[in-house]
């Protein structure tokens, strides 16, 4: 049963618990996964809970946008996803939370951020490209125009070689490329390896939404408040303005009149020492029953100052941390249980040999190693079959894996006992 804020009056008093259920079923976790065939109506879901998906390019499990979307649906069909993403004219990326998806009714909101990059506010190696090669920067924009299909970096007439390392030694043509797709000059198709081609941006999204007059910055900047506060459920200035990577000023700013407006609430929330601020239409469940392993980059946690606020959970991602010098692993998956964040699961996906190995399982102090453990084996088991694994590997012999091992093999010898004693089909009837 939920509660809802819409007629409630200013300065609420909200404690630590239900302010971690408002934020887990503002992400989408409070409600079942679906049933039956997940479809494009359920991609939406997705969308209209988290309001954006990040994207990243490490799939040491898989890529970050299947993990929050598994995480909220549960099995489904990747190509599907990918498909509806990017050729459904319903969503398009650009840079919010980095790298990012968004519905396509978001767009006219979020050209003030690249009218800002074009000015300058954004990598600095790019601004200074496209005002030191003028010519070349117009030359490449001429060739995405003229193109019959996309076009990647290394397709352009002079791409220009790479020099350096990494960021900073991509070609000059893949650096130009993502100057203008900043400015909103150009667009990203991906493809099922998630290598980016491009197009102008007008063919990527609907002429109806393109042809929209630029809304005032002030108004774009008061949209992307209220979406973040709805998606984040319960949040400070900080928590608001990160969702969409906006100066905590901006936030400052606006808020006063939208709490005037009654488009925002503020609150108290126990042990918080900053102001709380919900969007009206933001509920409190009773009760929350959820069960995901999140990608380090899903919304609900990829702040991590606002995530260790919520739940007491300090987690950083150690992908760049020197191997000794890790304390948990190399892509660690926090794992939520209910309202509670109660493990870190140190996942790989060996694809070659088909398994799901399982590096390192972390349990939070206080928790129920038996409750957590057998619900993070059925959701290991889930996301193996969803990542098409025939096999989960656990490494390791402390207690937590152990214990881990023995309810996959219960849960393991459960199915295969349900097979066995399935009716034979009648193939005369």
């Amino acid at each position: 049963m939920f509660r809802s804020f819409m007629k409630r009056k200013a300065n609420l008093e909200i404690d630590a618990v239900s302010a971690k259920r408002i934020a887990v079923a503002a992400q989408g976790f409070n409600r079942q996964r679906p049933k039956g065939k997940v479809d494009q109506r359920h991609f939406r879901r997705v969308f209209d809970d988290t309001g954006l998906v990040q994207l990243d390019s490490v799939q040491a499990v898989c890529r970050s946008h299947y993990l929050v979307f598994f995480s909220r649906l549960g099995k489904y069909d990747r190509f599907k996803l990918d498909d509806w993403i990017w050729h459904s004219e319903e969503s398009f990326e650009s840079w919010a939370h980095e790298a990012s998806i968004l519905p396509v009714e978001t767009e006219p909101f979020v050209r003030w951020k690249k009218s800002r990059a074009r000015k300058g506010e954004t990598w600095k190696g790019l601004f200074e490209l496209a005002n030191s090669q003028e010519k070349y920067v117009n030359d490449v924009m001429d060739q995405v125009l003229s193109s019959t299909s996309p076009i990647k970096a290394s397709e352009l007439s002079d791409p220009r070689g790479r020099s350096g390392s990494w960021w900073s030694g991509r070609s000059d043509g893949q650096k130009t490329l993502d100057w203008l797709f900043r400015i909103g000059e150009i667009a990203v198709k991906r493809d099922n390896n998630f290598s980016r081609s491009y197009v102008p941006f007008h063919s990527a999204i609907p002429s109806d939404i393109h042809s929209l007059p630029d809304p005032l910055e002030s108004e774009s900047i008061k949209e992307l408040i209220l979406i973040a506060a709805r998606c984040n459920g319960i949040g400070t200035v900080n928590d608001i303005a990160d969702y969409f990577r906006m100066k905590p000023s901006f936030v400052h700013e606006a808020i006063p009149p939208l709490l005037e407006e009654k488009k925002l609430i503020p609150a108290n929330v126990e042990g918080w020492n900053e102001n709380a601020y919900l969007h009206p239409s933001v509920s409190s469940p009773k009760k929350i029953m959820s069960r995901a392993l999140l990608s380090p980059f899903d919304s609900l946690v990829w702040n991590r100052p606002r995530i260790e606020r919520l739940f007491n959970f300090k987690y950083r991602l150690e992908i760049y941390v020197p191997r000794d010098k890790r304390k948990y692993g190399y892509y660690v998956l926090p794992f939520l249980l209910n309202e509670n964040l109660v493990a870190r699961v140190d996942l790989k996906a060996d694809r070659h040999e088909g398994k799901l190995l399982i590096k390192g399982v972390y349990l939070e102090a206080g928790t129920d190693p038996e409750m957590v453990l057998s619900e993070l084996a059925k959701e290991v088991s889930d996301l193996s079959e969803f990542l098409d694994l025939s096999e989960v590997l656990i490494t390791g012999r402390s207690k937590s894996a152990i214990l881990l091992r023995s309810f996959l093999d219960s849960n393991q010898l459960t199915a295969k006992s349900a097979i066995e004693v399935r009716p034979k089909s009648n193939p005369m009837t």
